[in-house]
């Protein structure tokens, strides 16, 4: 890869860096990605499930490869200091979304300065990925009909795994999740006399514990599963028990099966226990993703073509609880997900997080080194 082509990938990413946008709302970063497609001499088609663009390379006759980037941003104050840090107070790319559209836009450079393929790869940069929805927007847009493709890829920047590591999992890499949230409904009154009250404060704190009791008790050590409550709200004065009190989370599980068994002992629970302190129990479950999950043949394929690329592989970590939408594209069409180690950095989602501009090259050659092997 040219020192040129490294440049202007760290380029990209750090403008990107400097002016994130929060999910559903990326028309700048939108509008910079199309810029820099059209630099490329890269046909592209945008507005596809909201803020989404499609950058198309087409070489002959051939299959069509799908590779996926996202683009949000998360609503984080940074605290990294640097020069090019963000300047929407905030906001911020604490996640290395921003690499993650660098990269890919350094791999159709590559592709396209590539004469050893013939086929047609789709670039696709994906809006709203932080729990908002992007996939599924994109999807329901026509993705699949309008840029038919017979299988896709993508990556994730993973701090703490050695810089430029490509990682492949074979079977499940990210947790499929759902938010949960229960509002009690009681009787308010005076803190002074709880007897004459149905006390939802209460109700909650059996709620919070039982709960944790779900994973620890409900399902099998060997098959993770996470219920983790997140927010709560009651009351406005220290003197009265409140009428309602509400708590929120999220549900992580890596198996359909789990996460039906947490949906449904979470709703068993939460009404068991208001009926046991006379409240009413309102549940609502909602934001359910499935696992991404990697396919056998697409991840050898992918490890070979890394590998091939002169890349480390690894396919020895175990899977993470955290989450992707990229799964829903992969319950529509074969593929396989990636993490590429990010060197010892701040972890996903820390204020002083920053994406390695070191990795981009790497990133950019798996990406290219991939599709390259798919349309083979």
């Amino acid at each position: 890869m040219s020192y040129n082509l490294a440049v202007k990938m760290a380029g990209w990413r750090q403008h990107l860096h400097s002016y994130p946008e929060l999910s559903c709302h990326e028309t700048q970063t939108a509008a910079f990605i199309r810029g820099a497609l059209e630099g490329l001499g890269v046909a592209h088609w945008h507005g596809i499930g909201g803020h989404g663009v499609v950058g198309v390379l087409a070489r002959g006759d051939g299959p069509a490869v799908g590779l996926r980037a996202d683009m949000d941003a998360l609503p984080i104050r940074e605290a990294t200091g640097l020069a090019y840090a963000s300047r929407h107070e905030g906001v911020m790319h604490a996640c290395g979304h921003d690499g993650h559209a660098a990269s890919l836009l350094g791999a159709a450079m590559l592709l396209r300065d590539d004469p050893a393929w013939a086929g047609t790869v789709y670039f696709i940069f994906q809006p709203a990925e932080e729990g908002f929805g992007g996939a599924d927007a994109m999807l329901a847009d026509g993705l699949l009909r309008r840029f038919p493709m017979r299988r896709i890829f993508g990556y994730h920047n993973w701090p703490g795994l050695a810089e430029g590591t490509v990682m492949l999992h074979e079977g499940p890499v990210m947790a499929g999740t759902a938010n949960f949230s229960v509002t009690l409904h009681g009787r308010a009154g005076h803190a002074a006399m709880p007897h004459d009250c149905a006390d939802p404060v209460q109700g909650l704190a059996h709620l919070i514990v039982g709960f944790n009791t779900i994973p620890a008790r409900e399902t099998s050590p060997l098959d993770a599963a996470v219920i983790s409550t997140c927010t709560l709200q009651a009351g406005a004065a220290r003197n009265q028990i409140p009428e309602t009190a509400t708590l929120g989370g999220t549900l992580r599980a890596l198996s359909p099966k789990t996460m039906a068994r947490l949906k449904a002992r979470i709703g068993d629970m939460a009404r068991a226990i208001a009926a046991a302190h006379e409240l009413d129990a309102e549940i609502d479950i909602s934001g359910e993703l499935p696992a991404t999950v990697n396919h056998p043949a697409e991840t050898a394929l992918a490890a070979c073509a890394a590998e091939n690329a002169g890349l480390t592989v690894r396919h020895d970590l175990p899977p993470s609880m955290a989450a992707e939408d990229f799964g829903r594209f992969l319950e529509h069409i074969p593929g396989a997900y990636a993490w590429i180690g990010n060197g010892a950095s701040a972890s996903l989602h820390n204020p002083g997080y920053d994406y390695n501009d070191a990795i981009l090259p790497v990133a950019a050659r798996y990406l290219a080194a991939t599709a390259k092997a798919a349309l083979a």
